[in-house]
C-alpha cells in the first residue's frame, strides 16, 4: 500500500513542494504560508457570538449623509448661492471667502475700478448743498466782508485778506445767528486765517477736508460763499481747470464763478469735501478763478507753518507765473514793467488834467475878457504860450486864474518827474510819446 500523507495535518509548500505540518507556518526553504480566510459559517459558528445591529449601523450612516447633503443645499440657497450642486466627477468650487489657503485668489483685470462700498455713492447736488449750507458763513471784519466755513464746532477757516488786521470778527451763519470769533492764527503767505468762535454751538454743522492729491482736471466742483458781501448762501458750479503751483503755494484753478465776497469760502468736490479755499479771481477774465489747496489749511490747523520756499502771497505768485513768458529776456521784461508803470502814472495825471479842463471852461466864460489864439489839445495849455491869451482877467477873478495856473504847474512838474523815471528805466521814447498823445498830454510847451 502506498504511503498516504493526509492534507488535514500538512500543507504543501508551493516553492519546494514539501509537505509541511500545519503547526508550522513556514517551510524550511523560508516560504511563509498565507492563512486562508475562514468560511463565514466557520467564523459564525454555533458557539460564536454574532455582531449585533451591523445592517442598522450602515443604514444610519447613509441617512446621516443624506441629511447633511440636504442641509448644505438649504444653507447655500439661503446665502444666495445659485451655483449648481457639484457632481462626483466635478467637486464643488468653494464660495468666495472660504477658498482653501493654497488656492490663490483670481485678480481683477487691470484697469477695473474697485466697487464702491454700499452707501458710499455721491449725494445728489441738491442734498450736498443742503448739507453744506449750514457750515458756510459770512465773515464781517469792520467794513470788510468775506466768506468762511466751519471745520469744527469752534473753528472757522477764511482768507487773511478778508479779516485784514482785525483781532476779532463776526461770524454770521446761514440762519442769521451771529457769533464773535477770535483770530487764532494767520498765514499771509498762503492767505489763510484760522478763527476760534467764542461760544461754539455743539450741533454746529462742519465740512470735511479732502486732499489736493485726489483732485483731477475736469472733475466737478461747487463754490459757496457771499459774493459782494450781501448775497449770502450763493452757490456756483464748475470744473477743475488745473492744479498749479505759484510761489510755493498749490492752487486749484476753476471756471466756477467767484466774485468779491466769495473769498474764504469752500470749494467742494462732489462728495462734499473741501478741496480748496477760494482766494482770488482774475479781473476781466471769465472763468479764471483760484482756490488755495486745502492741504495748506490742514498744516496750519496742526500748527505747522508754510514751507520755507513759500514767498509773497498767492496773488503775487500768480502774477509772477502769468507774467513769465519763455524767450523774453530780463531786460525786456523790466522794460515792459516800467512801461506799464509809466502808463498808469500818466493815466492818473490825465484825470487831474480833465478836472482842470472843467475849471478852465468856467474861468474863461465868467472871468476872461478877450480871445485865446491857437489850437491846443487842452485849452489851458494857452497859459504857457506867450501870445496865446490876447485879453485880460476881469477884476475880482485873479484868484481863479491863479488857482488854474497852480494846478497846471503841478501837473507839469509831476509829468517831468514821471518822464525822467521812465527814461532811466529805458522806456522807449516812441512808446512814451504815444501814451502822452492818447491821453492828450503831448505838449511841447512843458519844457518852457
Amino acid at each position: 500500500m502506498a504511503d498516504h500523507i493526509s492534507t488535514d495535518h500538512t500543507w504543501l509548500c508551493p516553492v519546494c513542494s514539501r509537505q509541511v505540518p500545519r503547526k508550522y507556518d513556514s517551510c524550511r526553504c523560508g516560504h511563509v504560508r498565507q492563512q486562508a480566510a475562514p468560511p463565514a459559517q466557520a467564523q459564525a459558528g454555533a458557539g460564536a457570538p454574532r455582531a449585533p445591529g451591523a445592517p442598522l449601523l450602515v443604514l444610519l450612516a447613509v441617512l446621516a449623509t443624506l441629511l447633511a447633503l440636504a442641509w448644505y443645499r438649504s444653507a447655500g440657497q439661503q446665502a444666495g448661492d445659485t451655483r449648481p450642486a457639484a457632481t462626483p466627477a466635478q467637486p464643488a468650487v468653494p464660495a468666495t471667502g472660504t477658498a482653501a489657503a493654497d488656492t490663490p485668489a483670481t485678480p481683477a483685470p487691470a484697469g477695473t475700478p474697485a466697487a464702491a462700498p454700499a452707501g458710499e455713492t455721491a449725494p445728489s447736488l441738491e442734498d450736498l448743498i443742503s448739507r453744506a449750507t449750514p457750515a458756510v458763513v459770512r465773515v464781517e471784519a469792520g467794513n470788510t466782508t468775506g466768506s468762511g466755513f466751519f471745520v469744527a464746532a469752534d473753528t472757522v477757516l477764511t482768507n487773511v485778506h478778508v479779516i485784514a488786521n482785525a483781532a476779532w470778527v463776526t461770524v454770521r451763519r446761514a440762519n442769521g445767528t451771529t457769533s464773535s470769533a477770535r483770530v487764532s492764527s494767520t498765514s499771509p503767505e498762503i492767505d489763510i486765517a484760522v478763527l476760534r468762535v467764542a461760544s461754539p454751538e455743539p450741533a454746529q454743522a462742519t465740512l470735511p477736508l479732502g486732499a489736493v492729491s485726489r483732485v483731477r482736471a475736469g472733475q466737478e466742483v461747487i463754490a459757496m460763499g457771499s459774493p459782494l458781501g450781501v448775497l449770502q448762501n450763493t452757490v456756483t458750479r464748475g470744473i477743475v481747470s488745473a492744479v498749479r503751483t505759484a510761489g510755493g503755494v498749490t492752487l486749484v484753478q476753476t471756471d466756477a464763478a467767484i466774485n468779491p465776497g466769495n473769498s474764504g469760502g469752500p470749494l467742494l468736490n462732489r462728495e462734499g469735501e473741501v478741496i480748496g479755499i477760494t482766494t482770488l479771481s482774475v479781473p476781466a477774465r471769465q472763468g479764471l478763478s483760484f482756490a488755495v489747496a486745502v492741504d495748506h489749511a490742514q498744516a496750519l490747523l496742526q500748527g505747522r507753518r508754510p514751507l520755507a520756499d513759500v514767498g509773497g502771497t498767492p496773488q503775487s505768485g500768480l502774477n509772477q507765473v502769468m507774467s513769465a513768458r519763455p524767450g523774453v529776456s530780463e531786460t525786456d521784461a523790466a522794460r515792459e514793467q516800467a512801461t506799464q508803470a509809466y502808463e498808469q502814472a500818466v493815466t492818473a495825471l490825465a484825470r487831474r488834467a480833465d478836472a482842470l479842463d472843467d475849471h478852465w471852461r468856467r474861468f474863461t466864460a465868467a472871468c476872461y475878457e478877450g480871445r485865446i489864439v491857437g489850437a491846443f489839445d487842452r485849452d489851458w495849455f494857452a497859459m504857457y504860450e506867450p501870445r496865446a491869451m490876447q485879453g485880460a482877467v476881469r477884476p475880482g477873478c485873479d484868484y481863479a486864474f491863479r488857482d488854474a495856473r497852480q494846478v497846471a504847474d503841478a501837473i507839469r512838474a509831476e509829468l517831468a518827474a514821471i518822464e525822467e523815471q521812465a527814461r532811466r528805466a529805458d522806456v522807449l521814447p516812441g512808446v512814451r510819446r504815444e501814451i502822452l498823445r492818447r491821453l492828450r498830454l503831448d505838449y511841447a510847451g512843458w519844457t518852457r
